[in-house]
């Protein structure tokens, strides 16, 4: 059973969500003292984090940066705001989707069963190192390294440097990116995409691989090596 950690202070829709989600047999955690939220979160050891943006004392962001220096767990943001930049920013932040409020359960519940479905079960599958342009990747413990350093990625950014990255010089279409990360696309901003793809490329630039990877104009991604 899956455990996951909701940072929700509205208690009607905290209330609500663990009950829809605990009829799906997940375990729903969440949050006594806001002051103390990665107190908790070290507690519940989550296998997935869903966050409000708006909270008492910080907003999600912060504690979404404050989980991104200790674990790679999957993060679903929430928000009421209409902000574009909300989005791009939790995605900057290592978050792996974002739910705009009011939603359907339906799509709450797709994408949370999506993000499950390819980290946990891809995690086991996949074999355990891969090589490319001189560098180490470890799928098993999402980072990559060479002679210059290593640099730690989150479930989404080694998912999609492994699919290039098994299909080395050619093109992979960004519709099939969508499709094999997120199941259903019917949900997700193309820029939601890009925003990825951007923030693996500024991580592998800090071990000289940032070039690594070419945008094939009106066609996808691709992952070069010579």
């Amino acid at each position: 059973m899956f455990k996951i950690f909701l940072i929700e202070d509205d208690a009607s829709l905290f209330k609500e969500i663990k009950e829809r989600l605990t009829a799906w047999e997940y375990e729903v955690y969440g949050v006594r003292d806001f002051q103390k939220v990665m107190e908790s979160f070290a507690e519940v050891q989550p296998d997935l984090v869903i966050i409000d943006i708006q909270l008492p004392k910080y907003d999600g962001f912060h504690w979404c940066r404050m989980i991104r220096e200790h674990s790679n767990v999957p993060i679903i943001f929430l928000s009421s705001r209409d902000h574009p930049t909300d989005m791009v920013m939790s995605m900057n932040l290592g978050a792996d989707d974002f739910v705009q409020k009011p939603f359907h359960f339906e799509v709450l519940i797709a994408k949370i069963q999506a993000i499950l479905r390819r980290v946990y079960n891809y995690s086991t599958a996949a074999p355990d190192l891969k090589t490319w342009m001189g560098a180490t990747i470890d799928l098993e413990r999402n980072r990559i390294s060479n002679d210059d350093g290593m640099i730690e990625l989150t479930k989404n950014e080694i998912f999609i440097l492994k699919l290039l990255v098994e299909r080395k010089n050619k093109i992979v279409s960004r519709e099939e990116l969508i499709n094999l990360l997120w199941d259903d696309q019917r949900f997700i901003s193309d820029n939601t995409l890009t925003v990825n793809v951007n923030r693996l490329r500024k991580k592998l630039a800090e071990i000289g691989l940032g070039a690594g990877i070419e945008t094939k104009v009106g066609q996808g991604y691709m992952a070069i090596e010579r």
